[in-house]
C-alpha cells in the first residue's frame, strides 16, 4: 500500500529505477551507470541530484536534447591536456568516461587536465572528485551550466546564470577522503524543486521573487514568473560562479550561458578538471602527514552550545549514505508522481515501477 512519502528499500528502488530508465532505449552498462550515479545523490542527501531529476531528463530526451547510448568523443589528445565532447549523452556514463581518461592520463604524466564540454546533465559532481580520489589522486572541477538561468549576479535583480558548482577533493591514507562539492549559488536549484514538491518553504536569503524582492517561496525557482537564487557569500560566490563559467563554460566546453530562457529541457555541463598525483609533485607520505595532522587539529575545536562535532568535508554525506542503505531512501509523494508520470511518457508502465519500488 503506498505511503504518503514512500521510505523505498535502497535493492527495490535500484531495480525500480533500473525498469525506468531501460525505457530511454539504453544499453545495460548506461542503465546501470546512470541509476547508480542518481540513487548515490539520495543515498548522500543531495534528492536535488537524484532520481527527481529523471523527469527533466525524460523531457530533455523526448525534445532531442539527451543522447542515450553516446560516449565521449576526443577533439585533442595532448598528453596531460584533454578536450573531450560529451555528445550529450547521460552525464552519469560521460563524466565517468571523462574521468578514467584523466587517471589514466594523470597517472602516467603527473598531472592531467581535463577539458569537457557538451556533457548532459553531469549530476553530483562531488561523484567525480570521488572516482579521482579512489585513484590516489587530487582535483578540482569548475563547472558551468547551460539550461534556464535561475542565479542573479550580485546586485542584480533576475537570473543571469546557473548554480555553477565548485568541487576538489583530496584523497588520505587511512581515513576517507575529503570532498568539497557544492553550487556556487546559496542552495541548488534541484532543492527549489524539492521543497516546492514538500509544500516547505526556503531558508531566508537564498531566494528572491520575479520583481526582485527577497521571498522564501520555492515556487519561483520552479514555476512561472521566476524569481533568481542568491549566489552564497554574496560577492564571493558570484566570482567563484564567474571562474565556473569563464573556465568550465568558456575554456572547456566554448559555451557560455547568454540566454534567459529558450524554453528547453535539456542541461548541458562544460567542465574544467585539474587531476594531480601529489606523490609525483611532493613526498606523498609527508604531505599526507602534514594534511592529516591538520584535519585533526580543525576536528579538536571544541564544540559549540547545542552544536555537533566539527565536520571535513564529505563526512555529511557519508552519514547519509550509511543512514539510507540501511534504512531507505525516502521519496517525496510529488516527485514520485513525477517519476511515475515521466516512466508513462517513455513508455514504461508505472504499475511495474510501483510494484518494482514495493510502494
Amino acid at each position: 500500500m503506498q505511503t504518503a512519502d514512500p521510505l523505498i528499500p535502497l535493492p527495490r528502488l535500484l531495480d525500480a529505477m533500473r525498469l525506468l530508465v531501460r525505457g530511454f532505449g539504453s544499453r545495460e552498462d548506461e542503465v546501470e551507470a546512470v541509476v547508480q550515479r542518481l540513487v548515490e545523490a539520495n543515498l548522500t542527501g543531495h534528492d536535488s541530484h537524484g532520481i527527481g531529476m529523471l523527469p527533466r531528463y525524460v523531457s530533455s530526451y523526448l525534445e532531442g536534447g539527451l543522447q542515450p547510448n553516446a560516449g565521449i568523443a576526443v577533439e585533442m589528445d595532448g598528453g596531460a591536456l584533454l578536450r573531450l565532447d560529451g555528445r550529450a549523452g547521460f552525464g552519469q556514463v560521460v563524466g565517468q568516461q571523462a574521468m578514467a581518461l584523466g587517471i589514466e592520463r594523470a597517472q602516467a604524466h603527473g598531472s592531467c587536465i581535463v577539458a569537457l564540454g557538451n556533457a548532459h546533465h553531469l549530476g553530483r559532481i562531488g561523484a567525480w572528485a570521488e572516482q579521482v580520489a579512489a585513484a590516489g589522486l587530487v582535483s578540482m572541477h569548475f563547472v558551468n551550466v547551460i539550461s534556464r538561468v535561475i542565479v542573479a549576479p550580485h546586485g542584480g535583480a533576475d537570473a543571469r546564470f546557473g548554480t555553477n558548482p565548485f568541487c576538489a577533493g583530496v584523497p588520505l591514507a587511512g581515513r576517507a577522503p575529503v570532498i568539497l562539492d557544492f553550487a556556487t549559488s546559496v542552495i541548488a536549484q534541484g532543492k527549489t524543486r524539492v521543497a516546492h514538491n514538500k509544500g516547505e518553504t526556503v531558508d531566508p536569503g537564498c531566494l528572491i521573487d520575479h520583481q526582485g524582492r527577497p521571498t522564501q517561496d520555492p515556487r519561483y525557482g520552479v514555476i512561472p514568473p521566476y524569481g533568481a537564487l542568491l549566489t552564497f557569500g554574496g560577492h564571493k560566490g558570484y566570482g567563484l560562479a564567474l571562474m565556473c563559467e569563464l573556465l568550465g563554460g568558456a575554456l572547456a566546453a566554448g559555451l557560455t550561458q547568454r540566454e534567459a530562457d529558450n524554453g528547453k529541457k535539456r542541461v548541458l555541463n562544460g567542465m574544467l578538471s585539474v587531476l594531480i598525483d601529489p606523490g609525483r609533485l611532493a613526498d606523498r607520505a609527508a604531505f599526507e602527514a602534514e594534511a592529516l595532522a591538520f584535519l585533526d587539529w580543525v576536528q579538536a575545536s571544541p564544540t559549540r552550545a547545542g552544536g555537533e562535532p566539527v565536520q571535513v568535508a564529505g563526512d555529511a554525506e557519508r552519514a547519509w549514505r550509511a543512514r539510507r542503505t540501511a534504512e531507505g531512501v525516502p521519496v517525496d509523494a510529488t516527485s514520485w508522481a513525477e517519476i511515475l508520470d515521466a516512466a508513462a511518457r517513455l513508455g514504461v508502465d508505472p504499475a511495474a515501477v510501483r510494484v518494482a519500488a514495493g510502494v
